[in-house]
């Protein structure tokens, strides 16, 4: 299952995700919301890291593991990462809760 985990500051504005695990819709290679989900989260960080000023910290591991943390945000960061969550939960809608799991 993939594990979307979205984390806020103390003033409650959405500030980094973190995604991992796989979602185990077909094998390796053929995993169509692994691929979604990842192309999802891999523009957001390259939008917020091309379109803002923003300060992030990105991690990311072989297990295919990411995690976005934006150090400064600004608006247009979080209306990145808001648009993420909704195109994550759109993806949760459309094939279950059994291979995407969100915590937020």
């Amino acid at each position: 299952m993939i594990n979307a985990e979205f984390h806020y500051d103390s003033s409650g504005k959405l500030n980094g995700f973190k995604i991992s695990g796989h979602a185990g819709y077909d094998e390796s290679g053929k995993d169509i919301i692994c691929s979604a989900v990842s192309a999802l989260a891999i523009n957001t960080v390259n939008s917020i890291e091309e379109l803002t000023d923003d300060k992030c910290n990105v991690n990311s591991d072989e297990s295919g593991s990411l995690e976005l943390e934006v150090l400064t945000p600004s608006n247009s960061s979080e209306l990145l990462l808001r648009s993420l969550y909704i195109g994550i939960e759109s993806i949760r809608k459309s094939y279950g809760s059994s291979y995407v799991n969100i915590v937020k």
